[in-house]
């Protein structure tokens, strides 16, 4: 019974740490193929459709996406699949 949980304890504050570690985390995304007014609204879509992301501002002008998301739910190779699935080809800018 002690063995039992102990390993119920390690195994609670292996997973509790994990997401202790877990970052919100903000991402700036250059997108390609937006010639017109209703592009911004399909790339937000398709990010905030993600898993983790807290928030998503497209700008046509720009041609660029700022995201923001939980960094243990979502990765920047998911966003970019994200914003190219919907016909947007995506990658970080800087």
């Amino acid at each position: 019974m002690t063995k039992l949980l102990a390993t119920v304890t390690l195994v609670l504050s292996i997973l509790a740490s994990s997401t202790t570690f877990a970052a919100e985390k903000t991402l700036t995304l250059a997108v390609q193929n937006m010639y017109c007014d209703a592009c911004p609204l399909i790339v937000r879509k398709s990010l905030e459709a993600r898993p983790g992301v807290a928030k998503a501002v497209v700008s046509f002008k720009d041609k660029s996406a700022v995201v923001t998301y939980d960094d243990s739910k979502t990765n920047v190779t998911a966003l970019t699949a994200a914003t190219t699935k919907a016909g947007y080809p995506s990658a970080p800018k800087g």
